[in-house]
């Protein structure tokens, strides 16, 4: 038997110490909870993308009786900033929860298809997605989804 240890490196900070570019795409990211469409969690999530020309597009998560065909707001956002801007990639990406009346003291990973989507984002653009986890008690930053999806599947994978 062999074994492999995978580390991941994450930061944390107060809110206060994040630089005024890293609060506005979080506040975005809050600002985009509001949008949320969640009648059945009440779980409200947020996520704003910083492109490479500096805009910021914002997606909420969309929630459908038929549990399924949901759509969570990293992909929301992703998928539109790719849809109307192709050309641009996406440089960041932050995410917010909302829940029983206040933002979670803990940040919010992505889900699974989540990391996924993003790490397919950081191939098409030949470069990693610095990623903002928001919570009042701390924001997680990580450099790369590649250390939230340690093991990972690409397009490289299918022809190894």
């Amino acid at each position: 038997m062999k074994e492999k240890e995978i580390i991941s490196k994450v930061r944390i900070y107060d809110y206060e110490e994040l630089s005024e570019v890293d609060r506005e795409l979080i506040d975005k990211a809050k600002e985009a909870t509001q949008t949320s469409y969640a009648p059945f969690s009440k779980f409200c999530v947020g996520a704003a993308a910083r492109l490479s020309d500096g805009r910021i597009v914002t997606g909420s998560n969309q929630e459908n009786a038929a549990f399924p065909s949901s759509l969570c707001a990293e992909r929301t956002a992703l998928f539109y900033a790719n849809a109307r801007y192709p050309e641009k990639s996406v440089e960041e990406l932050a995410i917010a929860a909302y829940a029983h009346g206040a933002f979670l003291k803990a940040p919010i990973p992505p889900c699974g298809a989540c990391r996924q989507v993003i790490l397919g984002v950081e191939e098409r653009y030949g470069h990693p997605i610095r990623i903002l986890l928001f919570g009042e008690e701390g924001t997680y930053v990580v450099d790369s989804v590649k250390a939230l999806l340690p093991l990972q599947f690409t397009g490289e994978t299918m022809n190894e």
